[in-house]
């Protein structure tokens, strides 16, 4: 049978893309100290608390910077509580593999699929916001090989619901060499997280890119809590303290390093109202309150966040807001992060 795989260009390789689009020493450095202060949060040395907050798709490079200097002026405000790991989320997940994918595919979401344009696009940008702001941010690992092309960029790394229980994605997540968030899958099993959890933590041997390879394994894999869909289609959450339980049980059974759990509060957690992500951010720190192994396990909290409230279509035409999940906009925003710095140790 003839092949229906058609080659439709070679991209180039990560070091020849880094050598065009290339990331400034000092900056390079500068990505060496964050690494290290989340490294400390996640396991423990370090008692602030992580916040991985921006847009549902990192889709215009102009309102991107704008949030993320915004964002980095608040960062100061709160710099003694709150570490804060920007989302520039550009490749999105499709069920059905409709609609659109992120800047990866579409640098223009009005235009065409090139994903040439589209990789050096998003390494663009990432080295645009480190440089206008000092952040390094956060990516979702939806195609194993992406990680490769901005590996110097990035300080953190998610696995999604969808990728989890994938064995190319939790090998790659054990070489990352920066913490990998596993969601929970969208059918709530929470020891599939575990098992990929465990997975990242161990060594793996895999071929990769045309390579054997072998890596050493990452004690920075950890739990991300997004909520799950029952047998109904109706979204259930599991950020609640008994869910939060749960899962620290789960870390004693297996001894696995590092316990650590951040809590998405939009996705299934929230139904995808995006004005729920402040009470349940809010609830998850009340938990954390009420018991000190909750206090110790939740590092963090996920949030998605614009310039604008909402959402629109792609052709919305609204600057800064998002044209995939809908998103909490600047100003609540700029409120929760507040409020938040107050509560951590609280």
């Amino acid at each position: 049978m003839e092949s229906q795989m058609q080659f439709i260009r070679k991209l180039p390789e990560p070091l020849d893309l880094m050598e065009e689009i290339p990331l400034r020493r000092e900056l390079a450095l500068r990505k060496e100290k964050r690494d290290e202060e989340i490294k400390r949060i996640l396991t423990g040395e370090d008692d602030r608390f992580l916040l991985i907050i921006g847009p549902c798709s990192a889709d215009n490079e102009p309102a991107v910077l704008e949030y993320m200097t915004r964002l980095a002026k608040v960062q100061e405000a709160v710099r003694d509580t709150l570490f804060i790991i920007p989302r520039v989320y550009t490749n999105k997940p499709r069920t059905i593999g409709v609609g659109y994918k992120g800047m990866l595919h579409q640098p223009d979401p009005e235009g065409k699929e090139n994903m040439l344009l589209g990789i050096k696009a998003i390494r663009r940008m990432h080295v645009h916001v480190i440089e206008e702001t000092g952040f390094t941010c956060a990516e979702e690992i939806l195609y194993p090989e992406n990680h490769r092309y901005l590996q110097d960029l990035l300080s953190y790394g998610a696995i999604g619901a969808r990728s989890v229980e994938d064995q190319l994605h939790r090998m790659i997540a054990s070489g990352a060499g920066i913490p990998v968030g596993m969601k929970n899958p969208t059918s709530g099993d929470l020891s599939v997280m575990m098992n990929s959890i465990e997975a990242a933590q161990n060594g793996q041997n895999f071929l990769f890119h045309g390579w054997e390879v072998k890596t050493t394994g990452n004690v920075l894999a950890h739990a991300i809590l997004r909520g799950y869909v029952n047998h109904f289609g109706t979204s259930m959450p599991n950020y609640h303290y008994e869910n939060l339980q749960t899962v620290l049980e789960y870390y004693h059974q297996r001894g696995l390093a590092n316990p650590a759990v951040v809590v998405d509060t939009n996705h299934s957690n929230s139904g995808k109202r995006y004005l729920e992500q402040v009470r349940i951010a809010k609830d998850v720190m009340h938990s954390r309150h009420e018991s000190q192994d909750i206090r110790r396990l939740v590092k963090g909290l996920m949030v998605e966040s614009y310039l604008v409230d909402g959402s629109q279509k792609v052709d919305g035409g609204v600057f800064g807001q998002s044209i995939t999940d809908p998103c909490l906009g600047w100003d609540k925003t700029e409120r929760l992060i507040l409020d938040l710095a107050g509560l951590v140790r609280a």
